[in-house]
């Protein structure tokens, strides 16, 4: 059997989600060297909080890195086999390209602190927003970004499943799409709690000061093929990756087509590789032919693991 894994992004951190995958001294060493890089200590962070200072971008996007490589290196110990394709949703396909060994994971540290500094460079606190739009058609939410944008940015920028889009802009313009989402039958319009509106034009500024960045990394073919959030589809080249990662900053989330191009490979089953189940809930919501699971625990690694092997042996 082929499969998958999925990266999860920001808004799967929670002070204490590493806490299920019990004393595994390769969880906690990767945190140790994500923070030695940052300059201050983030497994602290990650297991005792405060919460409001995880949950700033700047923190919240090394710490979801960490989390999701702590996961593989955890699955890859235990004896996991490496997936046959991957995908991670925003900041999840940064550790997508570390796990296929395209990015090297100090690199990929350092590089989403600059993205998040960037990110918040590029929009002062306050002044843009995000919102999810749940219960209507895609080309629905599209229509209402056009009519409440007015003359300042408003735009889709996840689509995380059907019926449920985030939208993204100036915080004025969110707020005037949130305010006529019924209109365009929308059951609910959710005010998201974020600093910085991802995935809009308002990201270019920090499109250009990732591409500054990206120019002196070193990036590798990946052993295993990553889908792009930009574009769903894989990239070899570096010159390629480096383009679609700076695309990504400034276009939307393509996660609903991404998880349907990942089950057109013949993948039988796809799992979330990070603390948390946001992906594996998506994945269920977008399609029912290929199994999701979430690997949230020491546990349910096991079990997939063993589900795998089995239906390999099977075959």
């Amino acid at each position: 059997m082929q499969f998958a894994f999925t990266f999860p992004g920001q808004g799967s951190q929670s002070v204490g989600m590493m806490a299920a995958y019990g004393e595994a001294a390769v969880v906690r060493d990767t945190f140790v060297q994500a923070g030695d890089l940052l300059g201050f200590d983030l497994w602290q962070l990650v297991t005792q909080g405060p919460t409001e200072e995880l949950n700033q971008t700047v923190n919240t996007q090394p710490a979801m890195l960490a989390a999701g490589v702590a996961v593989y290196r955890l699955w890859r110990e235990r004896g996991g086999p490496v997936p046959d394709v991957m995908a991670g949703h925003s900041l999840g396909e940064y550790t997508a390209l570390v796990c296929a060994e395209a990015l090297g994971f100090a690199d990929a540290v350092r590089l989403v602190r600059l993205r998040a500094e960037a990110m918040q460079a590029a929009v002062p606190e306050g002044v843009g927003g995000m919102a999810a739009i749940l219960g209507v058609d895609d080309d629905a939410v599209r229509a209402l970004c056009v009519r409440a944008a007015g003359d300042e940015v408003l735009e889709p920028v996840n689509f995380n499943a059907p019926g449920q889009v985030v939208i993204a802009g100036a915080r004025a313009a969110v707020e005037r799409a949130c305010a006529l989402a019924r209109e365009y039958g929308a059951k609910r319009a959710l005010p998201l709690p974020v600093s910085v509106p991802s995935h809009c034009a308002l990201m270019r500024p920090a499109a250009e000061r990732l591409a500054e960045a990206l120019a002196t990394i070193e990036l590798r073919a990946p052993a295993v093929a990553v889908l792009h959030n930009a574009d769903v589809a894989e990239h070899a080249t570096p010159a390629a990756i480096r383009d679609a990662l700076v695309r990504q900053l400034h276009s939307p989330v393509r996660w609903v087509e991404s998880v349907r191009a990942i089950a057109g490979r013949g993948i039988g089953l796809i799992a979330e590789c990070g603390p948390g189940k946001v992906l594996a809930g998506l994945n269920k919501r977008i399609l029912d032919a290929v199994p999701g699971v979430a690997l949230s625990d020491v546990a349910a690694l096991d079990e997939t693991m063993n589900r795998i092997n089995q239906e390999r042996n099977h075959d």
